[in-house]
């Protein structure tokens, strides 16, 4: 009689010892990936939708043990709703607490060159449950964005293209309390403010200015000066005459040329029509050109335009006579470089034609 209640316990302890060491120490995990980011939506976090994403993204082998071990743990009741890291090799164990604890696993929202309120919303839509729509929602909120400081012109000026830590549940307007946040922090060190002060600009003109020079060019060495001759343009009332202005009043922006017909287009933005600061930054200007415009140096130029050489530097001048002779070696250097491209996309015409010829022959 011993013998057998030795060997039921024993049996017993081996069955409890197998499920124990499976639930809490084994692998449960099934995808090959050393991790794997597991999204549970906000408007669908039950119980069914968590084990048919577990299922589908291979996470558990086992979808009664999880069941079994979630219901003991309580999690069924506590389900929240983020974005978590699996690693390969968790246990049910493990995971479940993971996903109890609530500790989401951070997005990363990476902002580079933005023109228009529909990128901005496509770039954060990326990092963040909502999607675009929803983000655009907000941005024609009027309500909402002014008492965030925002609003359909303002907008770059609130952003210091950088990249961020977000949590995936954060709503559209967390996720702007927080750039305005990081933004209000950054004109907060280095006198910055004494600097656009100094500039006689206040820190949203900074960042007006900045995302012209920001389209002018990418020359680092550049930006400065070009900063210093708009600044220098603004001192003595001359139009700043900026062809990137123009391009975001056609909201074209693929194309590099500006045409003389193109300067006649009708917007507040075209600073050839219009004298002063256009109403709102053209783009997000990076940390680095805000920098440079804030420490342009004091310059005499008034006149900038692309070097011959057409490597991306630029030929700054004092007037306009200069200007003239710079502007027409570059013209020169460009038609002719553009001479040559014709050529060259002629002969590799002609002699694609010209094989297709032989074959059918």
């Amino acid at each position: 009689m011993k013998n057998w209640i030795t060997f039921i316990l024993f049996c017993t302890l081996a069955i409890v010892g197998f499920i124990s060491w499976n639930i809490f120490f084994a692998s449960t995990t099934r995808f090959t990936a050393s991790e794997i980011s597991l999204y549970i939506p906000t408007q669908t976090a039950n119980k069914e939708t968590v084990l048919r994403m577990l299922e589908e993204d291979s996470v558990i082998t086992s979808k009664e043990a999880f069941n079994w071990m979630a219901g003991k743990l309580e999690y069924w009741e506590n389900i929240k709703p983020g974005r978590y890291k699996i690693q390969k090799g968790f246990s049910v164990f493990k995971i479940i607490k993971l996903l109890r604890s609530g500790r989401q696993t951070p997005t990363r929202l990476v902002i580079n060159r933005l023109r228009l309120p529909s990128d901005f919303a496509k770039v954060i839509s990326r990092s963040i449950e909502s999607d675009s729509t929803a983000v655009m929602v907000l941005l024609n909120n009027k309500k909402k964005m002014k008492e965030l400081g925002f609003n359909e012109t303002n907008w770059p000026a609130m952003i210091i293209p950088d990249t961020y830590e977000l949590l995936w549940t954060w709503e559209p307007e967390k996720v702007l309390e927080k750039l305005k946040t990081e933004r209000d922090k950054w004109w907060s060190l280095k006198d910055r403010k004494e600097k656009a002060t100094a500039h006689g600009l206040t820190p949203y003109e900074v960042h007006i200015v900045a995302s012209i020079v920001e389209e002018e060019t990418n020359k680092k060495e550049d930006k400065p000066l070009v900063a210093s001759v708009y600044l220098n343009r603004i001192k003595i009332g001359m139009p700043l005459q900026a062809d990137p202005t123009v391009r975001f009043a056609m909201k074209d922006f693929k194309s590099n040329r500006v045409l003389y017909t193109h300067l006649k287009t009708q917007s507040p933005y075209n600073t050839y029509l219009n004298r002063g600061l256009p109403p709102g930054p053209i783009c997000t200007a990076t940390p680095q050109t805000l920098e440079a415009v804030l420490n342009a140096p004091k310059t005499d130029f008034i006149f900038f335009v692309a070097n011959a050489d057409l490597m991306g530097g630029s030929t700054f001048t004092q007037n306009l006579n200069e200007h003239n002779k710079a502007a027409r070696l570059y013209q020169d250097s460009l038609n002719a470089w553009l001479k040559r491209k014709d050529v060259k996309e002629k002969a590799f015409r002609d002699s694609i034609a010209a094989g297709k010829e032989t074959k059918s022959k």
